[in-house]
């Protein structure tokens, strides 16, 4: 399988229509057309259903083509890696993180790390934990920043200083807006908006005192702007960590949790994980930013 199949491929299942894929890269149809059968025929699969004016892609096909783009992600990244100066540090540094006001201070060091190396590029791919360790076991980031525990015999890591604190979200009119603090009885009959990753490892099931099967849950969430909104609609309580959400001007107030429920925060990286030069200075930097020697790092 060539990449540069795999680079028709995207461009079809993108376009939806293999004309417009044949002129995005100034092919012929006809010689498309062939390269996509020869793939098929490679791999032993329908990978599309040729319509009248649409391609659709067979379940085959849509992994393929998650497959495709990360390979290609990846293949493109190693280029840049290989071809940088040997005169000044540059590159592109993949980090993966969920919500969280941790990531200020990582900013702060890139910010720092830019002023010297001003070639050296971040990107921040937000997910939940489930997203950021798939992404980091493929190759596709170079460190992810997860919350509470962690596999420690599966990454290297840096414990971060920094802690989230659990508490609610709600309407600023609710009767437990008046409250300072929010026990777990107080919500023990209350429609509750829990994040999608919540499990019983996750310590609010053991702050709660409940089974799962106990407690009202009317929603779940990936990204918390989207909670924000079912909160201001009426719909219920959101866990949620401290600094995430802008209460200000809004009808809606954070109450932290009684007893206090805090997470640790780490910053890991694969143990096979080869380090360009400009992941190295960037972890140079973060472990004299908080002082961490580097026999921490397995």
């Amino acid at each position: 399988m060539e990449l540069r199949v795999l680079q028709y491929f995207l461009a079809v299942a993108r376009e939806q229509n293999i004309s417009a894929a044949a002129q995005s890269l100034h092919l012929t149809q006809p010689t498309l057309s062939r390269q996509l059968r020869e793939l098929e025929e490679e791999l032993g699969k329908q990978l599309m259903i040729r319509g009248n004016r649409k391609i659709t892609l067979t379940e085959e096909g849509m992994l393929l083509r998650k497959r495709a783009e990360e390979i290609l992600e990846l293949v493109d990244r190693t280029e840049k890696e290989v071809m940088q100066s040997d005169d000044a540090v540059t590159g592109d540094i993949y980090i993966g993180t969920g919500e969280t006001d941790g990531v200020r201070q990582i900013a702060q060091t890139a910010n720092r790390l830019q002023t010297s190396c001003p070639g050296i590029r971040f990107h921040i791919v937000s997910g939940d934990a489930v997203d950021v360790c798939e992404r980091l076991d493929k190759g596709l980031l170079d460190f992810g920043v997860l919350l509470g525990d962690i596999d420690k015999t599966k990454y290297n890591y840096m414990e971060l200083p920094m802690r989230d604190t659990w508490g609610v979200l709600m309407r600023g009119d609710s009767p437990l807006a008046r409250r300072d603090a929010v026990s777990p009885g107080d919500l023990w009959d209350k429609p509750l908006i829990l994040s999608r990753q919540m499990d019983n490892k996750s310590g609010l099931y053991r702050w709660l005192r409940k089974d799962p099967a106990q407690l009202r849950t009317v929603a779940t969430y990936n990204l918390v702007y989207n909670a924000t909104l079912m909160v201001e609609e009426g719909m219920g309580y959101v866990f949620t960590l401290d600094k995430l959400v802008n209460t200000i001007g809004r009808n809606l107030c954070f109450r932290p949790l009684r007893p206090r429920l805090e997470l640790g925060m780490y910053m890991v990286w694969k143990k096979s994980q080869i380090f360009s030069k400009a992941t190295e200075l960037f972890l140079e930097h973060m472990q004299a930013q908080f002082s961490v020697s580097g026999d921490a790092r397995e």
